[in-house]
């Protein structure tokens, strides 16, 4: 299937990179853009914390544990990843919602959530 982008940011403007360590995205590009074959909608560019990495693991989530299989080493706090919108919206709902590079989040993610509400968990890309 091939893959169509979404590759604007929350301002409308070319997307920045999140992180390329971890590799992060949904497409392993270290963006988080979207599309058709993006189940999770993996579009808000945060940077976990321990409590989102706790909350995260208690809905079924585990985001810290290695899984070869994916060649997924695990994340620690303060690593940037691209994570799904609904996951973030959970968070933010239980008080546990990581910081966001709004520059690195994906408009797609405004269908879900306003500006607004992100721009209360924005962080800077260079912190």
């Amino acid at each position: 299937m091939k893959k169509i982008k979404q590759d604007l940011n929350v301002f409308g403007y070319k997307i920045e990179k999140c992180s390329l360590e971890p590799l992060t995205g949904a497409y392993r590009d270290g963006c988080c853009n979207t599309g058709p074959s993006d189940y999770g909608t993996h579009s808000v560019c945060a940077v976990v914390d321990d409590k989102f990495l706790r909350f995260s693991k208690l809905m079924g989530n585990d985001l810290v544990s290695d899984n070869p299989k994916y060649n997924f080493k695990g994340l620690k706090p303060g690593d940037k990843w691209c994570l799904c919108v609904s996951r973030w919206i959970q968070a933010y709902n239980a008080g546990c919602a990581p910081k966001v590079i709004l520059e690195s989040t994906n408009i797609k993610t405004l269908e879900y959530i306003s500006l607004n509400e992100l721009s209360n968990y924005s962080i800077n890309h260079q912190e």
